[in-house]
């Protein structure tokens, strides 16, 4: 049978998990998955800028991964959901734009498979993205 181990993140992580009861991720084996990620600070405060906010994703990303001891570069599948306008039919450039730098940037050439969804609410009224993945530790090395 394998161990199952379930992470918090210090901070907005375990600000989240008493308010409302759930762990940021679990690692089953080698294979992690987590809970979707906000642009938030550790309190619960997103930036006003749209590239702050989705780079602060990303750093979610990474400290919920670290919880349960995996890196960006486990990553082999990530959904990220985007705020669109009622009636949108597009999730913007200025989305993409900063997501498609962040994947160069952390997944050292990895290319994961990607899921991008555009969505009219999320968890936080202010959030306009949200981003989950899929690890298996070690498989990045």
């Amino acid at each position: 049978m394998s161990t199952v181990t379930f992470g918090v993140t210090p901070g907005f992580g375990e600000k989240l998990h008493a308010a409302l009861g759930y762990s940021g991720a679990v690692r089953v084996g080698d294979r992690v998955e987590i809970s979707g990620q906000g642009g938030v600070d550790d309190d619960l405060v997103i930036p006003e800028s749209l590239e702050q906010e989705i780079i602060q994703a990303f750093d979610n990303v990474e400290r919920t991964l670290n919880t349960v001891g995996a890196t960006w570069k486990d990553v082999i599948h990530v959904n990220s959901y985007h705020k669109v306008a009622p009636g949108d039919d597009v999730i913007g450039d200025d989305h993409n734009r900063v997501m498609a730098e962040q994947f160069r940037r952390r997944l050292g050439g990895r290319a994961p498979i990607w899921t991008e969804s555009g969505v009219t609410v999320l968890g936080l009224a202010a959030m306009r993205v949200e981003i989950r993945v899929t690890a298996i530790v070690g498989s990045g090395d």
